[in-house]
């Protein structure tokens, strides 16, 4: 079954209301060839648990890793993905795009 983005955004919801914390992540920009849309989301909890995709492959890990990180110190970023970016590859996102992915604690 396929998640919708109301799927995921309700699931984090649902996650905070049990009390776990919570990190979001959106995609803000593509440009090419991007496997997922502008505003696509991947909801990431304490404990590993995610719905949702911002990508695929590898960059999915790069970004859970990411959140993870995000719910540890609280602070945002924007993390990016391209073919010009030598994580490009090493990440599995050799289709020739790029992505930005904000990511953000929810409280």
């Amino acid at each position: 079954m396929i998640s919708t983005e109301s799927d995921i955004l309700n699931t984090a919801a649902a996650w905070r209301r049990d009390g776990c914390a919570v990190a979001l992540a959106t995609v803000i920009e593509t440009w090419g060839s991007a496997p997922r849309p502008v505003g696509s989301h991947l909801v990431v909890d304490e404990d590993g648990n995610f719905l949702g995709s911002v990508s695929g492959g590898c960059v999915e890990g790069a970004v859970i890793t990411e959140a993870a990180d995000a719910i540890a110190d609280g602070k945002p970023r924007v993390i990016e993905f391209g073919v010009a970016d030598e994580t490009a590859w090493r990440v599995g996102l050799s289709c020739g795009g790029r992505i930005r992915i904000f990511v953000e604690r929810i409280d």
